[in-house]
């Protein structure tokens, strides 16, 4: 199984996990080199942590500088941020 397909088989599977299917048009396909990364699934943890995004809903309370240090602390990651909205949902 080529890069493509592998690629399409991971995105149908998170989109059917989500509730929902997309049909794919493969215009041509295409090799890559791994020195340019690796698809998701075969990535180990800590790359997707040191390279990741963690979504967090944070309670009321601390302060978003306050749960960043957390995160930092807890992953053992040098650098991280915020971002999001000051509106409840």
């Amino acid at each position: 199984m080529g890069l493509v397909e592998r690629g399409l088989e991971f995105l149908d599977h998170i989109t059917e996990r989500a509730g929902y299917k997309n049909d794919w048009i493969v215009v041509r396909e295409a090799d890559t080199s791994s020195d340019y990364g690796r698809l998701p699934y075969e990535r180990p943890i800590k790359e997707h942590i040191v390279n990741g995004v963690i979504n967090l809903d944070k309670p009321p309370g601390p302060t978003s500088h306050e749960v960043v240090a957390w995160v930092k602390k807890l992953v053992g990651v040098s650098k991280a941020g915020h971002g999001g909205t000051l509106e409840p949902l």
